[in-house]
């Protein structure tokens, strides 16, 4: 193993204890009988960066060293000393990210081509093993996350999903339809008024595709979960972003804490709720540059309708704003951090959003660098081999048509994977890199909550193709 990344096979350590942590305290316990055997196989082997838990038989009959179940556990093993596991009093522990851009690369490549190669199907698959991946790089106090997701839940719920929403989109959205037909001239209301029956659905959405993926995350053995409350989150969805929007963006602070204390409050970690605390005036000063930024670009952009000179000062508005938003979200997650608890738990972040800007510029760079190298290098094969535009027009159409289509599946194929690797990965690692745990010396008193059901997984996200895999 080599200190601070995976080893060399792309595969972050696995956890210290044998089966996640089974108690409270993180010790090793018994398997959890209520778990399946995918759970059980990525809580075993800790989740590799291949996305692989070790098998489901691994967890059934032995702790190592050979003792059963039905005998006392041997006593825990000491871990490597690369992963600075914390003493079990400690009260404070540090959060480690041992994720580097190569064996994600490998990842990402490969789930990719699977997914394109079986026409969408692998996509399950290459969710759930991109997120074992990236749950278990994050080690607070030393000890990975777990990501314990089953690409076949995720299968069956996006169908069940889809069969839904053809109901509800056939249903609400055509009686929708015909009453603005009816009521108002022309089809582009009707067609506006028809979106506005699947924005609930969205929200909806939203909240159980976060349900899902809390209820299948686990560290110290412990599950997280949320309560069912997901239509309620799409009313005060659609009640804050009309507040929103009827202010010109004033109460954006107040939407952005409301929905996150919401969320928030129905968190549980084991048995412990987890509660939002402040109040939504403390996200005012972060919401500063964003507020000034746009405003001011919407005041030059309406004054240069009538002085076209004038529009040469967006290029010192725009990026204000768009800095605006990026420093906005940074800040608006550290201070809702900071004030979440959970218990005596408590969180301290550190995050910097003039670091997250700087990934965002140059990985966006390099990204762009390095998916516009192969575009430049197959333009120079067309030229070496003096394929001029004369010939191609003369190939058949079904021909053309099909290597158009190769290229923009390579296109979309490598934009992907570059996107992990210079954009959301380092922003998840900085993230993760400036969060401390306060309080730590309560986790002993902590204990395991009720396995939730699939819950149909994320399958209404999955169907609208709402995006936060991660």
């Amino acid at each position: 193993m080599r200190e601070g990344g995976p080893e060399p096979d792309g595969k972050p350590p696995a956890s210290p204890w044998p089966g996640g942590g089974g108690g409270a305290d993180g010790r090793p316990g018994p398997a959890d009988p209520g778990e399946t055997g995918a759970e059980a196989g990525a809580s075993a082997g800790g989740a590799g960066a291949d996305g692989q838990g070790a098998a489901p038989e691994a967890r059934s009959s032995t702790w190592p060293g050979g003792a059963t179940r039905d005998s006392a556990p041997p006593p825990p093993p000491t871990p490597d000393p690369v992963q600075h596991v914390a003493p079990p009093d400690a009260d404070t522990l540090d959060v480690a990210c041992v994720a580097t851009r190569a064996p994600l690369f490998r990842l990402a490549l490969r789930t990719g081509a699977l997914t394109v190669l079986t026409l969408g199907v692998y996509r399950f698959w290459m969710k759930t093993r991109l997120r074992r991946w990236y749950w278990s790089s994050v080690r607070p106090g030393g000890l990975p996350m777990e990501y314990v997701g089953e690409p076949l839940e995720k299968l069956l719920g996006f169908l069940t999903a889809v069969v839904v929403l053809a109901f509800y989109i056939g249903v609400v959205n055509l009686a929708l339809m015909f009453l603005s037909l009816s009521l108002l001239e022309g089809s582009a209301p009707a067609l506006l008024l028809s979106l506005v029956g699947v924005i609930p659905i969205w929200f909806y959405a939203t909240y159980r595709a976060r349900r899902y993926r809390l209820a299948r995350t686990r560290w110290r053995g412990l599950r997280f979960g949320l309560e069912p409350g997901a239509w309620g989150y799409a009313a005060r969805a659609l009640g804050h972003w009309a507040a929103t929007i009827l202010t010109l963006g004033v109460l954006w602070p107040r939407m952005t804490f409301g929905l996150e204390k919401f969320v928030t409050d129905r968190t549980r970690f084991g048995d412990t709720a987890l509660h939002q605390g402040g109040e939504w005036r403390m996200l005012w000063p972060a919401f500063v540059h964003a507020a000034g930024g746009g405003y001011l670009s919407l005041a030059v952009g309406l004054v240069a309708t009538g002085e076209p000179g004038m529009i040469w000062m967006l290029l010192g508005t725009v990026p204000w704003f768009l800095y605006g938003l990026v420093h906005y979200s940074v800040e608006s997650k550290r201070l809702m951090t900071e004030a979440k608890t959970a218990g005596p738990l408590g969180l301290v972040s550190r995050a910097d959003p003039r670091r997250v800007l700087r990934i965002y510029l140059f990985g966006g760079i390099a990204a762009l660098v390095a998916l516009i190298l192969p575009l430049a290098a197959l333009g120079m094969a067309l030229v070496a081999v003096e394929m001029s535009l004369e010939e191609a027009g003369e190939l058949p159409t079904a021909v053309l048509a099909a290597g158009g289509l190769a290229l923009y599946i390579a296109v979309a194929l490598i934009w992907s994977v570059l996107r992990h690797v210079f954009l959301i990965m380092p922003v998840w690692r900085h993230y993760a890199e400036t969060l401390t745990v306060t309080g730590a010396e309560s986790l002993g008193t902590m204990r395991q909550r009720d396995r939730d059901a699939a819950l149909q997984a994320e399958g209404f996200a999955e169907a609208l193709d709402i995006g936060g895999a991660m």
